[in-house]
């Protein structure tokens, strides 16, 4: 399967913080296990890929690469009279952009529903021009109350939806491309590691709860303790209104983290080969750690020398974000090679700056 269909077959499936396991965790699994010795799913709702280097014996280098699994989303609060749903959100959803959202309301049967909120017409002159808030909005499924019971509970999760759509110049849109687009690249990344020689065991993992904790990058690299640990996740694509220092032209690359939260040595390695191979990329500055899952992996145990490769991304946190189908390709070019040049000399270059 092409590398567009993998990664429409992931944004199309709901996997919502702390909820991944129902729908996401099921595709990343499938797809990430053509290219693996072995698949597991951990108690968190994290997807776990293992393909083995050519080392021998008990005592196994590990490099871990991870990408979130999980989306931003809604929960239901309550359901008030007239059958209208009152939500909360469950990650960094920005309520600007809910009003007239369709959505689908996760109860014990699955209902389509759209998300409104008072006509401008109605509103008072105060009320005209304030931002968004959540309480001023609702889902609507055409349901009343009483159809609605039995249903729809307090907790029950609503998924914001949009149709993949293709652009032109290999772009594509979608919501959950934060970060179904980094587990696409794990799977691209194995793709083309199997035409590699590595000799390190790699571990690539759809992790779980990225946008609400960062746990199910953390309890992974607690639990197989690898030699390093490499995070992809996406960055801000260059967009009318994002401030240029902060901005990444997309069909330029990968994003390599450089900054206090990324061992130097990795950063550098990173830069070397993309340069010594003709892979487009670019250097990302970031001075403080958090944000994605690199922070979670760096601080794991007694600590694990981490780095960061970024997808593009524009229109981030909505339902309509854009990338270059290329510069996932690249990242995963990336990675693959840096896989399969890991030796004991790297291994002993990470212990000094």
């Amino acid at each position: 399967m092409e590398l567009k269909e993998i990664l429409k077959e992931l944004a199309e499936a709901s996997g919502i913080s702390g909820y991944e396991l129902a729908g996401a965790a099921d595709v990343a699994a499938r797809h990430l296990k053509q290219f693996s010795d072995e698949v597991s799913t951990d108690k968190f709702g994290s997807v776990i890929a293992l393909k083995r280097g050519e080392q021998s014996g008990d005592m196994r280098d590990k490099i871990l690469l991870a990408a979130h699994l999980d989306e931003i989303g809604l929960m239901v609060t309550k359901i008030e009279d007239g059958g209208f749903i009152r939500v909360t959100s469950i990650g960094g959803v920005d309520t600007g952009i809910l009003p007239g959202q369709a959505v689908s309301v996760l109860g014990k049967e699955v209902l389509k529903g759209v998300i409104g909120a008072k006509p401008p017409h109605l509103q008072e002159p105060e009320e005209s021009g304030r931002p968004v808030r959540m309480e001023d909005l609702y889902v609507d499924t055409g349901r009343s109350k009483e159809e609605l019971e039995g249903i729809v509970e307090v907790g029950t999760l609503v998924r914001i939806e949009s149709d993949f759509t293709e652009l032109s110049n290999g772009c594509v849109a979608a919501q959950a491309m934060d970060d179904r687009a980094g587990v696409a690249a794990l799977v691209e990344t194995l793709r083309r590691l199997s035409g590699r020689k590595h000799t390190w065991d790699a571990y690539a993992i759809a992790t779980a709860q990225e946008e609400v904790s960062g746990i199910g990058a953390t309890t992974a690299a607690f639990r197989l303790e690898p030699q390093i640990a490499i995070a992809i996740d996406v960055t801000f694509g260059d967009s009318p209104g994002v401030p240029e220092r902060r901005a990444y032209p997309l069909n330029k690359g990968p994003a390599i983290g450089l900054g206090p939260n990324f061992h130097p040595k990795i950063t550098q390695k990173l830069c070397d080969l993309a340069k010594e191979h003709e892979i487009p990329h670019q250097i990302e500055a970031d001075p403080y750690p958090g944000g994605t899952d690199a922070y979670s992996l760096q601080v794991s145990r007694a600590g694990i020398p981490a780095g960061l490769v970024s997808i593009p991304l524009r229109n981030m946190h909505t339902t309509v974000e854009v990338l270059k189908l290329d510069d996932i390709k690249r990242l995963a070019e990336l990675l693959s090679i840096f896989i399969s040049r890991l030796d004991s000399q790297f291994k002993e270059d990470l212990k000094c700056f």
